[in-house]
């Protein structure tokens, strides 16, 4: 393909992206494909000779899209949003189209140039403290990671050499593999399923801590471990605490971890990969509260903030820990400016990186601190609406965790028996309709309606509490009938509601 046909054949692709998008509603938002579909409609080996990129374009509609659930779709509300806006696309294709390659500042200075700028930028944004940012006058900088479970790995790794080079100190008889047996690594029972990878992958044990009623990690349980496992002859070694959890959207209490970390000289993780985008708005920075105690800090700009992915901003007090820990120098990496600026190839994991910030850039400058904001708040805004008509309904129950903000999560069941929540979710499936997924709060099975899409509106809420009442229309008709007081409520969720571990904000007394 030459020049003249990349023109073509890229307009022509721009074109049906623009076109896809504009039509998304009206998609399915779930896909109706079974295993290995995919293989029955290309044929076993690659073309001999070359296609026209027509006939390429035309294949994405007949053997793409048929497979695609439409993370983008007003109607997908499961998860949390994965980010995507015109400029960050844009930012890709020109991030494709240089294709640098900058794991070292001469390898291509501007990618390397642009990344720490950017990094401040958001920094800044989010009133990270300024220790963190690169232009701060100590060690502390950011970089742009693939996704909040590199982060988090990556975390523990640096945190495992520094704390196995302070113990040698300690215990100079004492070698590398006797001290990283005894290592010992903290997060809550409401981490998400990368942290306790993290472990696994870093070859370090890992104690998932129960919560408080409001599913946050609290610096008495933390404390209790520390002092169990010290008892033991273990080294507590990091922990990974989370602001927005996946199930609940819970913040775990970084003014109690904090201290404690600080005075057993423990890392202190923090994992805010979707609630982190939230503190660009001023009104929401309470959250972070305690932040000013951690080592490092992540958050996921292509969660919610309207940058594609990959791109998962972790921050670092010391980023000579994490070079110290990374950096391995061959001749061939060596160059003249090295030590004058950051060679990000010792602050991850691979040695290759693309030109992320190219997008990040885009998105900063196309819509300004004022355009971000405007976006979380409304999706917000969305989310406390979809909350009202589920609190209007008396069938339903809206979990709400006490102090703490649900953002653009709304976490609701029947009233009833578990069964009936659980028929709900599986109906809801079935139609495909709309996309919701379970969770659980301290064992009670619920459902997780997340506002994702930046196209969402209220006529989609609208679609989507229809389908549901629908949903529920029906399996009252199948005989469940789930009646409009409490009289009936004998389940768990009942006592749980007694004992004050939950509010309840309608239909209960």
């Amino acid at each position: 393909m030459d020049a003249r046909g990349f023109r073509d054949f890229a307009r022509a692709a721009v074109d049906y992206v623009a076109d896809y998008l504009e039509s998304i509603r009206e998609r399915p938002v779930l896909p109706n494909v079974e295993p290995g579909y995919v293989q029955t409609l290309l044929p076993d080996e690659a073309p001999e000779h070359p296609e026209e990129w027509q006939d390429v374009l035309d294949d994405v509609d007949r053997v793409v899209m048929p497979g695609v659930t439409h993370w983008h779709s007003p109607h997908f509300h499961a998860f949390y949003p994965t980010a995507n806006s015109y400029p960050a696309i844009v930012g890709e294709i020109l991030s494709a189209g240089i294709g640098c390659v900058g794991f070292s500042w001469i390898s291509s200075p501007a990618c390397t140039e642009l990344e720490t700028t950017m990094m401040d930028w958001l920094g800044k944004l989010l009133a990270l403290p300024k220790e963190f940012l690169n232009s701060s006058d100590g060690p502390g900088g950011g970089v742009i990671q693939g996704s909040a479970s590199e982060s988090s790995l990556i975390a523990l790794l640096v945190a495992k050499d520094r704390t196995v080079q302070r113990i040698k100190k300690e215990r100079p008889e004492w070698d590398d593999e006797t001290i990283k047996a005894k290592l010992v690594a903290y997060t809550s029972d409401q981490s998400n399923s990368s942290v306790e990878k993290a472990g696994i992958l870093g070859s370090m044990r890992m104690r998932l801590l129960p919560t408080d009623d409001k599913c946050s990690f609290r610096g008495t349980t933390l404390m209790e471990a520390v002092e169990r496992d010290e008892a033991q002859g273990l080294i507590p070694c990091i922990v990974i605490a989370t602001l927005g959890t996946t199930v609940t959207c819970a913040f775990d209490n970084l003014t109690e971890l904090g201290p404690i970390c600080s005075q057993k000289h423990i890392w202190l993780h923090v994992d805010a990969a979707y609630a982190g985008a939230a503190f660009v708005c001023p009104e929401f920075r309470h959250l972070m509260a305690g932040l000013e105690f951690t080592d490092s800090f992540n958050f996921s700009p292509h969660k919610w903030l309207l940058v594609n992915s990959d791109c998962s901003a972790m921050w670092l007090k010391n980023a000579n820990d994490l070079v110290d820990a990374f950096s391995v120098d061959r001749i061939y990496l060596k160059h003249q400016k090295q030590g004058v600026a950051p060679d990000y190839r010792n602050w991850q994991i691979a040695l290759g990186r693309r030109f992320r910030s190219m997008k990040l850039w885009f998105v900063l400058r196309l819509y300004g601190a004022s355009g971000l904001r405007k976006h979380i708040r409304k999706q917000v805004a969305l989310a406390q609406a979809f909350e009202k008509m589920v609190t209007a309904d008396p069938r339903f129950l809206v979990l709400i965790l006490v102090l703490n903000a649900s953002l653009g999560l709304v976490c609701f069941r029947v009233k009833g028996p578990e069964s009936f929540t659980k028929k709900l979710q599986e109906a809801l499936f079935r139609s495909g309709k709309i996309y919701v997924i379970p969770g659980t709060y301290h064992g009670i099975y619920m459902i997780r309606f997340v506002v994702c899409s930046r196209f969402t509106e209220e006529r989609d809420l609208q679609y989507a509490w229809k389908e549901i009442c629908d949903q529920t229309d029906q399996i009252i008709a199948d005989g469940q009938k789930i009646k409009a007081d409490n009289a009936f409520l004998k389940d768990n969720v009942w006592e749980s509601l007694q004992n004050g571990k939950m509010i309840p904000i309608n239909g209960a007394n």
